[in-house]
């Protein structure tokens, strides 16, 4: 999960961590067929060249967020760093195609498939003849049972994360020959194509001290195009080079260096030099783009001192030429410093021409989580009216229209569009409709224009929730305890044509009532409140800079429940404590972040959408459901989906199970999240992989054209 741009990826399989940034429309057709599946809303764009047009050799300086803890991805500190260097160096039986969708690895894997289902599910692979560990040993049914044992959760001294799957295999054997493994299973399991990616070596899986410790920081015996030389916290670089022993198709870079660089210095890295591919955020997108522009067709407003009017240059000179000599040496201190500024300036921009923006869609998708676990929302009514009063269309064009991305709003807790289980079952919750949402907030009690009691509150301003507004101050009043507070009883909407200004008790100028005095409604959005309190609800976001994208989609949904008649408060925290302190732990009532897209929802999303039961300490175990919303009803459905090996079938289940997650509106899925890389112009196979596994391998810089009358360079194009 992240919350866009901040999540704990690391709990639902390599893919999965806290970023800041980390949830429909009629089903999409899938190519004139009835599959509610549809289609990808984007394809990678990856800059897609053949491997003859590749250059051999070459360094790529990838950023990413962190060195890793460690580099094994099934313990709980493993990140997403530590995924995508376990996907160059090691063995993955399936990977994601454009679609979202596991297909099998035909580097590792010939051929794997179900042979029995009586009395046992029996899985046999036959693995790839030339495929063999860095050591010069044969992978096989060793590594199988090393990693197996070491996740079945039998043994508490292996510290792993996860076990689901590898607790439902009662044994694995040899097959007829090394080259085939037979997995049997103990209870049905679906998702079986799930295990054995990652498949470690059983030198790091045969044992708990191996396990915990011996891969953290180095890997001694790999199995991917690259192996890992170097792990260098001092630099926050993890460096890769070409496997000599790999059988498949030769890496054509020499080596990969994985760069910790925060996002806040990203752009600054690309203009010096210092990385050739990197994710980035809107503003660094608009700065590479910019870039390419000729200079009559940037904005005139680019770069340092460019707002400086005529008027303002004439009084520096004025100022710096003039009789009062301390004056005159600071202001030619600051004429000088400015003018270093844009000589920076100028050189970053004119490095930024190098490289290129490559978008697509991120697969994982950020929602409005709702807290159901007490307070106003533990009411299905009232949570189902916040969601009724959300324009989610309007919500998904703020954040997509303007980076070009389709605005497509999306219709599935469980499934991305394009993947096998997905389908829009946004019905079982209905469309947006402000009058419904009144009347489930009137069916619970909560009433416009009822006597509100007077509360004793210091330090804290209240401001309605504008409509627009990309800044931090468009949507948001900072009170003196640093709390962001939206949607105030006396403020009017903008649309409204009613004046803002503060009016007196009573409600009009001049006009007194004694206090408790119930406030006249006010164009069908008067603060609904019952028991003598209006119904606030807490809005907790992250504060970090990268966070500003949902600010404005906060400041829209806050404006969206103010025309019910719900306010909201909003909390800016700590990038750190956001989620520790308060999704973990429920200190909030609405919030923001981002789950993952899988391709196992059988098995991945169950813990995120599953009832919580007391524990034996008298605390409740909510799993990965940090809404605290969940039903009998859906747990049931993913346990049958998770044992039944028929596709349609299961994909029946699923959808189903997704209609009643919507109803009981815990959760509301918002948009898939944008995808923005910075790539070096002439480097091929990467960028924004969308749902695709990159093909490490592949990856490189084109060759230079030929010199000569008619020599043409290879030309990349973005994948489909």
């Amino acid at each position: 999960m992240s919350y866009d741009g901040v999540g704990p990826r690391a709990a639902l399989r390599p893919l999965a961590l806290l970023t800041v940034g980390v949830l429909a429309v009629p089903a999409l057709a899938g190519c004139g067929s009835d599959d509610p599946s549809g289609k990808p809303l984007a394809g990678a764009d990856i800059a897609r060249a053949d491997r003859s047009a590749i250059a051999d050799g070459g360094t790529l300086r990838w950023a990413v967020d962190t060195v890793p803890e460690t580099l094994n991805t099934f313990q709980s500190d493993a990140d997403t760093t530590t995924a995508r260097v376990a996907q160059a160096v090691l063995p993955s039986m399936y990977r994601m195609d454009g679609r979202g969708r596991p297909v099998r690895n035909p580097d590792y894997l010939e051929s794997a498939e179900v042979v029995d289902t009586e009395p046992r599910q029996v899985v046999l692979y036959r693995l790839n003849q030339q495929a063999v560990w860095s050591d010069g040993r044969e992978i096989g049914a060793a590594d199988f049972a090393a990693q197996w044992r070491a996740l079945s959760g039998e043994d508490t001294a292996y510290w792993s994360a996860r076990n689901a799957g590898y607790d439902r295999i009662e044994k694995i054997e040899r097959g007829e020959n090394d080259l085939e493994v037979k997995v049997t299973f103990s209870r049905p399991y679906a998702d079986w194509k799930s295990l054995f990616t990652p498949l470690y070596p059983k030198e790091v899986m045969g044992t708990p001290d191996s396990f915990n410790d011996g891969a953290r920081k180095k890997l001694k015996v790999t199995a991917g195009p690259f192996t890992v030389k170097k792990v260098d916290t001092r630099k926050d670089e993890v460096t890769l080079t070409r496997n000599a022993r790999w059988w498949g198709d030769p890496a054509k870079l020499s080596t990969i260096v994985l760069r910790a660089v925060p996002h806040a210095k990203r752009i600054s890295a690309l203009g010096a030099g210092t990385v050739d591919l990197a994710e980035i955020g809107p503003a660094a997108a608009r700065r590479i783009t910019a870039a390419a522009l000729p200079r009559s067709a940037s904005s005139p407003l680019m770069g340092p001192g460019a707002e400086r009017s005529a008027a303002d240059a004439l009084r520096s000179w004025a100022v710096a030429n003039g009789s009062d000599e301390e004056a005159a040496d600071e202001e030619i201190s600051a004429r000088e410093q400015l003018r270093e500024k844009k000589v920076r300036y100028a050189r970053q921009r004119k490095a930024l021409t190098g490289f290129e923006v490559r978008t697509s869609l991120e697969p994982a998708y950020t929602q409005l989580a709702l807290n159901g676990a007490d307070g106003p929302l533990a009411d299905e009514r009232v949570r189902r009216a916040v969601a009724r009063a959300l324009d989610r269309k309007a919500i998904a064009e703020t954040v997509l229209k303007p980076l070009g991305l389709p605005a497509v709003p999306l219709g599935s807790h469980l499934a991305l569009s394009g993947q096998a289980a997905y389908a829009d079952g946004s019905g079982a919750l209905g469309e947006q409709d402000a009058k419904e949402a009144r009347a489930l907030l009137a069916d619970a009690g909560w009433v416009p224009g009822g006597p509100v009691k007077k509360e004793k509150e210091k330090d804290e301003e209240e401001a309605a929730g504008p409509e627009g507004g990309d800044s931090e101050e468009d949507t948001e009043s900072e009170g003196d305890d640093g709390t962001y507070i939206v949607g105030e009883d006396d403020k009017a909407p903008r649309d409204s044509g009613t004046s803002t200004k503060r009016l007196k008790q009573g409600g009009a100028p001049g006009a007194y009532a004694p206090e408790g005095t119930a406030a006249p409604a006010r164009a069908g959005n008067a603060r609904v409140a019952k028991d003598g309190k209006a119904l606030t609800l807490r809005f907790v976001l992250p504060s970090g800079p990268g966070s500003g994208t949902l600010r404005t989609v906060a400041g829209r949904i806050s404006a969206m429940l103010e025309r019910i008649g719900i306010g909201t408060k909003i909390t800016k925290v700590d990038d750190e404590s956001y989620f520790k302190d308060h999704i973990a732990s429920g200190e909030y009532d609405l919030a923001l972040y981002s789950w993952p897209a899988t391709a196992y929802p059988a098995t991945d999303a169950r813990p995120v959408h599953a009832k919580p039961v007391p524990a034996a300490d008298g605390s409740l175990n909510v799993e990965q459901n940090y809404t605290r919303v969940g039903t009998d009803q859906v747990d049931q459905l993913f346990d049958q989906a998770v044992t039944t090996l028929d596709d349609s079938a299961r994909r029946a289940l699923l959808r189903k199970a997704d209609s009643r997650i919507w109803a009981a509106a815990g959760s509301i899925p918002l948009y898939q999240r944008p995808q923005l890389i910075a790539a070096r112009k002439n480097l091929a196979n990467a960028g924004a992989f969308g749902f695709r596994t990159p093909v490490y391998e592949d990856m490189g810089f084109l060759k230079k054209p030929a010199r000569g009358p008619g020599a043409e360079s290879a030309k990349p194009s973005a994948d489909d």
